[in-house]
């Protein structure tokens, strides 16, 4: 199985608020958000981790480079205008396997991750997607689930049959990568769109509930962030 890291934000909000490193080596806890999830990835069975990054990112790129030497990973060096053009570029990567993808700054329990995406190795659904009942997001995705958590719609509002968000975790079959290329050629942007289109297309996808999941967009959310791993550490020491 294949991992994939959407890396090429320009991190302003952060920037703006003062962090003086690119958002994917803000540290967290004293690691670094993109290596945080390369070695959760490497421990959950990645045969390679493809990263894309933007032109402008020097540092990160140097980084990268550096970790090339003792891991299975791939950098792709593009700016593009939004999350489903660089998973775009990231496709060609993504052909051969099921693959895992999200952002870089999506902070989970590694824990319920592994759980993920062994429910998914095994399922013969067309994918997977992390969900979550806790919201702490400026622009959540609401998704409406039938009884059995098959995903019935992604929304903009809360409907009555929402009891998730979106955590920014997706699972999917490289069969999703054709609607990807439809989704380009009809000038479509955003990863919420891709994924309408997916239930439009009438894939069978799986919402697999999170505890939590936090996005770091802003100096704040690190706080939380640190403070949330902290206590996946904690509860590991006391089992």
């Amino acid at each position: 199985m294949k991992f994939a890291i959407i890396s090429a934000g320009e991190g302003s909000r952060l920037s703006r608020e003062g962090a003086s490193l690119p958002k994917p080596l803000t540290p967290l806890n004293g690691v670094a958000m993109i290596d945080r999830l390369i070695r959760i990835f490497i421990r959950n069975g990645a045969l390679s981790v493809i990263v894309i990054i933007n032109n402008e990112s020097q540092l990160v790129k140097e980084h990268l480079v550096a970790l090339q030497q003792e891991l299975p990973l791939e950098v792709v060096i593009k700016t593009t205008p939004s999350s489903m053009h660089s998973f775009y570029e990231l496709a060609p990567y993504l052909a051969d396997d099921k693959f895992c993808l999200t952002t870089v700054d999506t902070i989970f329990k590694e824990e319920e991750f592994s759980s993920f995406i062994e429910a998914f190795k095994e399922s013969d659904e067309d994918g997977y997607m992390a969900v979550t009942d806790y919201i702490d997001d400026e622009k959540p995705l609401y998704i409406s689930t039938d009884r059995l958590l098959h995903i019935t719609g992604f929304h903009d509002e809360k409907k009555a049959d929402c009891k998730y968000i979106s955590g920014g975790v997706y699972c999917l079959k490289p069969s999703s990568l054709k609607i990807l290329d439809q989704c380009i050629d009809r000038g479509m942007s955003r990863m919420r769109n891709f994924q309408r289109q997916l239930v439009s297309e009438g894939l069978s996808l799986k919402a697999y509930p999170f505890s939590k999941i936090l996005d770091v967009d802003h100096v704040e959310d690190i706080t939380k962030a640190e403070a949330f791993l902290s206590c996946e550490i904690n509860n590991k020491f006391s089992l």
